[in-house]
């Protein structure tokens, strides 16, 4: 009896033992939000794929909900969100859109790699590990270890089928965003050269358009 009792507690304490080393995905993606919740502002280098065209960009974001990205490919498209508005100036016609936003989640999901657009994937997409909760590769032959994780959406009215996430290891900084569309589009947002909590002012947000562009409002809803 006593034996049995022994082995007992000897079980209990190795099962205690391991579950207190596995980290579900969940609480994993919920301590790199947590995380992106300290980051006062940042800016990255922003690569973005769709399909076969290419573009690059830097991204700046400020707490609350302040983003800048600027394309240094194509030249001079700007997409600015100040918390209440969103501005894309479109070189190649010469035109800037500007859409109010007053929902506030929609306001958030202008933001990348942001605590609110973290907040919104864990409300409407369920997380699991890609392989496990140990680092791999980032990509085949590269020294950098990250976490990937998968996101499927719990409905059908979301954007996106599937995300899937590549998270550094050692930071927790987002490296990789691939996205799956409704349409099978696969859209990948490559973020890299990380500059974290510089201070960056909130003039950075104040977009000047080109004068000589056309303005076109409110163009989400516009018929």
């Amino acid at each position: 009896m006593k034996k049995n009792i022994a082995s007992l507690f000897f079980f209990l304490a190795a099962a205690a033992t391991v579950c207190a080393q596995i980290t579900t995905a969940s609480n994993y993606f919920k301590s790199v939000s947590e995380f992106y919740g300290t980051i006062q502002d940042y800016e990255a280098k922003m690569d973005i794929t769709v399909g076969k065209s290419k573009m690059s960009a830097t991204a700046s974001f400020k707490r609350p909900n302040l983003l800048r990205i600027d394309f240094s490919n194509p030249e001079s498209q700007t997409i600015v969100f100040n918390g209440d508005m969103l501005t894309i100036y479109l070189p190649g016609p010469a035109a800037i859109l500007n859409q109010s936003v007053t929902d506030s989640d929609s306001g958030q999901g202008m933001n990348l790699a942001t605590p609110q657009g973290l907040s919104l994937m864990s409300r409407y997409y369920s997380i699991a590990y890609e392989v496990g909760q140990e680092p791999v590769p980032l990509a085949e032959g590269s020294d950098e270890m990250v976490i990937k994780l998968v996101l499927s959406r719990k409905n059908t009215t979301e954007g996106f089928r599937r995300i899937l996430l590549a998270i550094d290891a050692e930071t927790k900084l987002i490296r990789r965003v691939e996205a799956l569309s409704t349409q099978n589009e696969t859209i990948t947002f490559m973020f890299s050269d990380y500059a974290v909590n510089q201070g960056i002012s909130e003039q950075r947000f104040i977009y000047d358009p080109p004068s000589s562009a056309n303005i076109y409002n409110n163009f989400l809803f516009s018929e």
